[in-house]
């Protein structure tokens, strides 16, 4: 298959450039449902901002089901650590960056969100990859 690829990942940075504050504001919001989007819409930007990153190191056909599979996995296994409190993770967990990264509690909740996460995910890289082939085809 013929495509783009400095054009995939141009459109991923620009995806990353949407994502990423958004995901960060979710955390900083006030305002009806602060909850739900504090806890969960920050955990389905999370798992769609691991899959552009992916994608942007690894812009591949097969890389399309293969980077939502391995993020939502990946995501599963710091879930279940959250469950194991050592001092030095309680201390990584103390910083912003800590909390962002490998969260604080265990929420079982969680998994669905990843499971939406990952899936829209998913989407998002096939169509950054239907853009690339796209513009092969206008070129």
């Amino acid at each position: 298959m013929s495509y783009n690829k400095s054009k995939i990942r141009r459109l991923t940075i620009i995806s990353l450039l949407i994502v990423t504050p958004l995901g960060f504001l979710t955390k900083f919001y006030h305002g009806p449902a602060q909850s739900w989007i504090s806890d969960y819409a920050g955990d389905i930007l999370y798992q769609i901002f691991w899959c552009l990153m992916l994608f942007f190191f690894f812009p591949t056909y097969s890389a399309i089901k293969q980077i939502p599979i391995g993020v939502f996995t990946v995501n599963s296994i710091i879930e279940f650590l959250q469950l194991w409190k050592p001092p030095f993770l309680e201390g990584v967990r103390y910083t912003f960056l800590g909390r962002m990264t490998l969260g604080t509690q265990f929420d079982w909740q969680d998994f669905v969100y990843y499971i939406i996460g990952s899936f829209l995910g998913w989407l998002w890289l096939r169509q950054l990859w239907r853009q690339g082939k796209e513009h092969e085809k206008t070129s």
